[in-house]
């Protein structure tokens, strides 16, 4: 070994879910909105200035932080926003993690949690989900160094009701909650109405799944202005222009159209209601997923044996080879017609 690399950080990397091209595909494995963006930001991206691009951006984000601040009727010095919301996350544990305490988090959650954690060797302790997936709120009572989980939860779903959230918060007063709401718009209650209650609350949220944004890469977070502050000091010292000059134009197109978010979010709730009921019939049980996607299990085929299969017909869905959830699919919600794509091949398919 060369001297070098002794002093090379090494970690274990997030491992993102397989982003195929193909054109007869049904890609339901990376939790994608089904639905194009809002009218807006096709009409802004076909209209934009390109001589822009010759500028840098304005680095507060501006107007992108005002129209984020006016959908959610709070003070444009209450957000934040990033390169999606795991630049968000990331700028969050640099900036609030840094105490010699372990910070605690789920052991069945967004998996790049501990990745971060590890990167900036930050001490983290994983809290088990009950029998059924769930957060156990009196798990997170102790002393600690931060709190952070995704509500509804991911890989399961699993909402977590706002009083519970709250009770976790009253428990944490002299550390960082993070409640990472990626998934929230899908049928959930966000947590943001406590960040006037509770100055140590960040809420987090994403345009990748509600608002069909994915390839963009936008997401913010919300909370007391002072802890803003605090992310922005870090922020500036890591990378000044953080959102593109494309971003912050077609981002505030797509947070101002309300009647599309909320037609677009009904039409895939709709569809994950109706994946529910097919696939129970065809012997499936999962939690009441509240997110854009189902974790779904069969009670005779094993999981890795379906996703195979499906794999082979140019279904794509999300296999997850870690103890206690190696027999669960993910299944993301995809169009309608898509889904009963889906729930044929799997007819057919399971009763050979």
């Amino acid at each position: 070994m060369s001297n070098w690399e002794e002093y090379v950080r090494t970690v274990e990397p997030y491992v993102p879910g397989e982003q195929p091209n193909q054109p007869d595909m049904i890609k339901l494995n990376t939790n994608e909105n089904p639905y194009p963006p809002a009218p807006g930001v096709v009409e802004a991206l076909k209209n934009f200035d390109t001589d822009k691009l010759r500028l840098y951006p304005e680095p507060t984000c501006k107007v992108l932080v005002d129209a984020i601040a006016d959908y959610y009727g709070i003070r444009s010095s209450q957000v934040f926003t990033g390169v999606g919301s795991d630049d968000v996350l990331a700028m969050i544990f640099m900036t609030f993690f840094n105490s010699k305490k372990p910070i605690l988090f789920p052991d069945i959650t967004y998996s790049f949690y501990d990745v971060w954690a590890d990167m900036l060797r930050i001490p983290f302790e994983t809290k088990a989900l009950d029998d059924n997936f769930q957060i156990r709120k009196e798990d997170y009572y102790g002393d600690n160094g931060g709190v952070v989980f995704p509500n509804p939860n991911a890989p399961t779903g699993i909402l977590m009701p706002l009083s519970e959230i709250e009770d976790i918060i009253a428990h944490n007063r002299d550390v960082i909650v993070v409640v990472d709401e990626a998934y929230i718009d899908f049928g959930g209650v966000s947590a943001l109405p406590l960040i006037e209650k509770y100055d140590n609350l960040l809420v987090v949220q994403t345009f990748s799944k509600s608002r069909s944004l994915a390839g963009m890469r936008l997401g913010f977070a919300m909370g007391n202005e002072k802890l803003i502050r605090y992310i922005n000091d870090v922020k500036y010292s890591f990378n000044s222009y953080t959102l593109n000059q494309t971003a912050l134009v077609l981002g505030v197109q797509a947070i101002r159209d309300r009647e599309y978010f909320e037609e677009t979010c009904a039409k895939v709730i709709a569809t994950r209601e109706w994946t529910k009921c097919e696939l129970k019939k065809l012997g499936f049980s999962f939690g009441d997923s509240m997110s854009n996607f189902i974790f779904a299990t069969h009670e005779r085929v094993p999981a890795k044996e379906i996703f195979e299969a499906l794999r082979e017909h140019n279904i794509f869905v999300r296999y997850f080879s870690k103890p206690r959830i190696d027999n669960y699919l993910r299944i993301s919600i995809g169009t309608q017609q898509e889904m009963e794509h889906l729930i044929a091949f799997l007819t057919d398919y399971l009763k050979e």
